[in-house]
């Protein structure tokens, strides 16, 4: 039986490719130097894409594959695809939610105990000596009974939330419609959030629907004494306007995990004292990055047995 054609964008780690292998006839883009001959000799052939949330899928691509049946996304977030087209060609789109929902989580959870508590700045301190010399740093800030905002009230913001409840925080949060199912407080005006918060994690999808919806309104209303958690996508927040409020003291502290233009992270943000940073790394543990590479796997295979993938965006559910 002739293997279908798949057309990887990315990366992927041994498990997968071996998978890749198994089931599939491969061909990584990585490995191909004249793109534009492979898409004239090869484009009718391909029916199935593997990619990331960071590569999506580019219409060049979406346009050379004329028999293009399944779209896998190595990721919860896809807002790099263009789902529109693909909908409209009855393509399927998949993407890996749930099986990131934990350690997304606990990442956030890090950054704001990190940024609460100092880490940064303790541990440098602690390691150049300045310790004995110059005495302590200064009292930092416990998250207890604190209000926490969580802007996107999804599978992660819900786990987010579940895990502030261990440390008595208050949650609060901002959709784009109010969820019936929970008990914590609901804001329809994100700046009024943010003023009523001590801090704000945001884990909203990104794309156009969510682009800057952390403005500088937004981002002043947090405050010189709160702090803003990012582990959506850098799109969410207007960059400069964040970087110019953590400079002149209007926003007290920022940790990141994500940014506007990846991997580039502006100098005047790397050079900020009163920031985190990190290299988008949330769902980065082996446990996680293991079963999020298995559904993305699974999704292919089960389309290819069934004619529908397992775990699809929600903008092709109806094709499922």
């Amino acid at each position: 039986m002739t293997k279908p054609h798949l057309f990887l964008i990315g990366g992927a780690t041994k498990r997968m490719i071996q998978a890749f292998n198994q089931h599939f006839t491969l061909h990584s883009r990585r490995d191909i130097d004249d793109i534009d001959g492979f898409l004239a000799e090869m484009g009718d052939k391909i029916t199935a894409v593997a990619t990331n949330g960071h590569s999506g899928i580019s219409a060049k691509y979406m346009n050379a594959f004329p028999n293009l049946q399944v779209i896998s996304c190595y990721g919860v977030g896809y807002d790099a695809i263009d789902c529109a087209p693909a909908v409209a060609r009855g393509i399927q789109i998949s993407h890996t939610p749930d099986v990131l929902n934990i350690d997304v989580a606990n990442h956030a959870l890090l950054l704001l105990l990190a940024a609460s508590r100092n880490l940064i700045a303790e541990d440098t301190h602690a390691r150049s000596g300045q310790w004995a010399s110059a005495g302590n740093l200064g009292l930092s800030t416990s998250i207890t009974g604190k209000t926490v905002g969580i802007i996107g009230l999804g599978r992660i913001g819900l786990e987010i939330a579940r895990k502030l409840a261990a440390f008595d925080c208050d949650v609060v949060y901002h959709n784009r419609r109010k969820r019936g199912d929970v008990v914590y407080k609901y804001y329809d005006d994100l700046t009024q959030m943010a003023r009523d918060c001590w801090a704000v994690i945001a884990i909203t999808p990104g794309g156009q629907a969510t682009q800057h919806l952390v403005d500088a309104d937004v981002i002043n209303a947090i405050g010189p004494q709160g702090i803003f958690v990012n582990v959506a996508r850098g799109s969410v927040v207007d960059q400069p306007a964040l970087i110019a409020a953590l400079t002149d003291g209007r926003l007290g502290f920022a940790a990141l995990d994500v940014f506007a233009a990846e991997p580039e992270i502006p100098d005047a943000l790397s050079a900020l004292p009163n920031t985190i940073l990190t290299s988008h790394i949330a769902s980065a543990t082996h446990e996680t990055r293991t079963a999020m590479g298995d559904l993305m796997v699974e999704n292919l295979l089960e389309f290819f047995a069934t004619g529908s993938v397992k775990t699809p965006v929600p903008e092709c559910a109806h094709l499922c």
